[in-house]
């Protein structure tokens, strides 16, 4: 039933995909927007987005007409945008005063944690390793996720405002490429 190799494969392969390491340039950028982030509600939103989507996920989107192609491509633009917020300093989603209540979710928990790369990944996992391997996997990831939002204060004072420019424009543009190639990928199939 439960196999600790597969369960490192799963949680590795997740952690890879979710890269919540290289999210903490825009989990730092949102949160300083928004006023704050839930940490416990960004995690609680993103588990339940990846064990619904485990559970139920392509029956889903058929049942809502959309296929896991479109969902990637729209999941990819809402990136676009973060990106773009990131690299030119503009505000295109207006913040307002209950923000960080709903920040959590979106965009943070889906699709920036959640996103269409993460969901359609456990989608696909679900083809090689068994139920239970898939959901230790994703407790673990979880686990990881919430450890680094309670800790963006800290890493933030780490990096210090002139590294942390530096860093969110950085990855602003690697954001961008992310969104790219999701959309590129899933755009002509």
């Amino acid at each position: 039933m439960l196999s600790l190799k597969q369960i490192v494969t799963i949680t590795f392969t997740l952690f890879a995909v979710i890269d919540i390491l290289g999210s903490i340039p825009v989990l730092i950028s949102l949160k300083a927007k928004m006023g704050g982030i839930q940490a416990s509600k960004a995690t609680i939103a993103s588990g339940f987005l990846m064990i619904g989507f485990l559970l139920v996920g392509e029956p889903f989107l058929n049942l809502m007409g959309v296929d896991v192609h479109s969902f990637a491509v729209a999941g990819s633009i809402v990136i676009f945008v973060i990106g773009l917020e990131m690299i030119l300093g503009i505000e295109l989603f207006k913040s307002d005063k209950d923000e960080a209540k709903s920040g959590s979710v979106v965009p943070i928990a889906f699709p920036l944690i959640a996103g269409s790369g993460t969901l359609t990944t456990i989608m696909s996992l679900k083809a090689d390793f068994s139920f239970y391997n898939i959901l230790a996997g994703i407790l673990v990831n979880l686990v990881c996720i919430f450890i680094v939002i309670r800790s963006l204060d800290f890493i933030e004072r780490i990096i210090g405002k002139a590294g942390l420019m530096v860093v969110r424009k950085f990855f602003g543009v690697i954001l961008l490429a992310i969104a790219i190639r999701i959309f590129k990928s899933n755009l002509g199939v």
